[in-house]
């Protein structure tokens, strides 16, 4: 694991290194163990190293053999090996057991498009000096992040927003924000800086503009392609294909825990570690004062059954500390609120490993969340749900996690739109009113968040509608909000998170699935219970999710409403500008009141303003 930076001259001249050193140390803390660098003409390459394979040998960038192509990884490949015998026959000459040094090669062999031979999570820099041809590519579920910008004649590009120069705040970027509490590809917070997709290469040939392109696209099975096999087999397959990936994904020269939630998904990492490993495996935990959040009476039942190493912390409402922290981390808004107990956790874990085990991708993959039970209920109960919102509009708000209230009052509000508006109304932060209500005139965007939800959408006409809204999650929220949540919050503290139900061994069947075999009436992964079921206690197995998530609409009502006042105070507002102060307090007042829950949505004004003063209103640490 790494972080990885770069700059080059668009117009073949000479690049003008000088920034390079600046955009490496911002990433510090993703490499503390060894830095990198190289200018060859036109390209500048940088890498801070998180050493963990080939601790001695697998500084960068690294060259092919005559040191023509050259390369700078954050990432790790979990086939390297067998790319290296395959290579090796083909006459190739490595120089060290890295991973990385597969780049190389492979890019020799098969050109750009060498990606598609990757098993792996990674974001690439690759320069080969013959053909003055640069190629950054990112893994194809969107693990790792890479940014870049063309502003002022140079392609610039890194791991994190902190390493390039900053530009105005986008005001796209801004609008959907508000509506996802995160910012989605290839949109950043700053104009003229964007993110490059998961599964896209971006190519530069020493002379024309970058061009775009899409190596990879994991999508769900069409009618004709899902898997009709006995559930039994089906269940076993599964089982195995994610032994198989969590044995890949145990690869390293460093010891590897697990970030331990209390739920299936991690649960079952946790227990095919333990099975993997000859040694015992670390656990790590995360559990809340409040007891509809607390879930490490789970987690502990797994690291018994499995002897783990295991780590426990507490988490309270701390935020006056800690979510100054979140926002120099993440470096752009991000209102995640599950972001503060992975901050935390990695944290924990960082002290005793250098590499962690996580369950991102589960839910997605596999059918996992309430609302996939709310997209198959709605066409058949949606006109009773239209009758019913006078009705339920009016119960009293709580703050219990994934309270009943709250869950009835976002149902009867969506049941009646078409699949996809519905499926983003569950999850909606701010409406197209309630933005209009809050953003100051010339703070609105001129184009619709959503768009890029429906473009995601119709690319899967033909398969079953619950696998094509799984497959917004999987392409949108899981990259743009979980795994960058997981990115920072573990790399804030050199930490590399693995995630191995991301990996194509058990994503693909996962994709060819069934609907009755992820969601049911109201029984959710459905295939994937089944399969861990031998692994994990039947509590856990057969319990309701309750995910890695803290008790903000509590914490909003009580000990942080203090704390939230002075961050959101009329004063700051009207010196950033972008939010009419009498609409937060209104939304704060109303849920202090505990008239409505908005805990989401004063999460995300929280972190804008915070990030703001951070980030935003503070000196850059790379000039523009």
């Amino acid at each position: 694991m790494c972080g990885i930076c770069g700059l080059a001259s668009l117009d073949g001249s000479p690049v003008d290194a000088g920034p390079l050193e600046a955009m490496s140390e911002t990433l510090r803390h993703r490499g503390p163990d060894a830095a990198g660098s190289l200018v060859d003409g036109p390209v500048a390459l940088g890498s801070r190293r998180l050493s963990i394979i080939d601790i001695a040998g697998g500084d960068q960038p690294i060259g092919n053999e005559d040191g023509s192509i050259q390369v700078v990884q954050n990432g790790e490949i979990y086939n390297h090996l067998d790319l290296r015998a395959l290579l090796e026959r083909r006459g190739h000459r490595f120089r060290t057991a890295s991973d990385t040094e597969v780049h190389v090669h492979l890019y020799e062999e098969f050109g750009p498009n060498y990606v598609r031979e990757l098993r792996g999570m990674f974001a690439v820099a690759v320069w080969d000096s013959k053909r003055r041809r640069l190629v950054l590519a990112r893994d194809q579920f969107g693990i790792k992040p890479l940014y870049y910008s063309t502003e002022g004649g140079t392609l610039a590009f890194a791991s994190e927003l902190k390493a390039l120069p900053r530009g105005e705040v986008d005001l796209n970027a801004l609008e959907a924000f508000l509506a996802f509490n995160s910012i989605p590809a290839p949109l950043s917070i700053w104009a003229g800086t964007r993110k490059l997709p998961a599964g896209h290469v971006l190519v530069w040939d020493g002379e024309s503009e970058p061009a775009l392109e899409r190596y990879a696209r994991p999508a769900p099975a069409s009618a004709e392609e899902v898997r009709t096999e006995d559930e039994n087999e089906l269940a076993e397959e599964l089982r195995a294909r994610l032994r198989d990936s969590v044995r890949a994904h145990l690869l390293a020269d460093v010891p590897v825990g697990v970030l331990l939630s209390g739920g299936v998904d991690s649960g079952a990492l946790a227990a095919l570690a333990a099975l993997e490993s000859r040694g015992r495996v670390q656990t790590f935990s995360i559990g809340f004062e409040e007891g509809s959040f607390d879930e490490l009476a789970d987690a502990r039942k797994v690291a018994e059954r499995y002897d783990t190493d295991h780590h426990e912390l507490v988490v309270r409402p701390d935020a006056a500390e800690l979510l100054p922290k979140l926002a120099d981390a993440f470096d752009e808004p991000f209102a995640d609120s599950s972001a503060l107990p992975t901050y935390l956790v990695s944290e924990l874990a960082a002290r005793e490993v250098k590499v962690a085990l996580s369950g991102e991708g589960g839910d997605e993959l596999f059918g996992g969340y309430y609302t996939y039970v709310a997209d198959l209920l709605a066409p058949k109960i949606g006109p009773l749900a239209a009758a019913a919102r006078p009705l339920v509009e009016r119960l009293p708000s709580s703050s219990a996690k994934a309270s009943l209230d709250y869950r009835a009052k976002r149902f009867v509000r969506a049941a009646h739109l078409p699949p996809l508006e519905r499926h983003h109304g569950w999850k909606e932060i701010f409406s197209p009113e309630a933005r209009a209500a809050l953003l100051e005139p010339d703070r609105r965007g001129s184009t619709d968040p959503l768009d890029v939800y429906r473009a995601r959408y119709a690319e899967t006409e033909g398969a079953e509608e619950l696998a094509r809204l799984q497959d917004v999650d999987l392409g949108i929220y899981l990259v743009d909000d979980l795994l960058v949540k997981t990115d920072r919050a573990s790399m804030a503290h050199s930490l590399e998170a693995r995630v191995p139900y991301l990996d194509p061994v058990v994503a693909t069947l996962a994709l060819a699935l069934p609907t009755r075999l992820k969601v049911r009436g109201f029984a959710k992964k459905r295939l994937l219970r089944k399969a861990v079921a031998p692994l994990l206690p039947d509590s856990i197995v057969s319990g309701r999710k309750r995910g890695f998530s803290i008790p903000a609409a509590a914490w909003l009502r009580g000990p942080l409403v203090p704390f939230a006042r002075e961050v959101l105070s009329e004063e700051t507002l009207r010196r950033q500008g972008f939010f009419k102060p009498e609409t937060v307090g209104r939304l704060l007042d109303d849920h202090v009141a505990g008239r409505e829950d908005l805990s989401r949505q004063l999460w995300g004004l929280l972190t804008f303003t915070l990030w703001h003063e951070q980030v935003a209103a503070k000196p850059a640490a790379v000039a523009a």
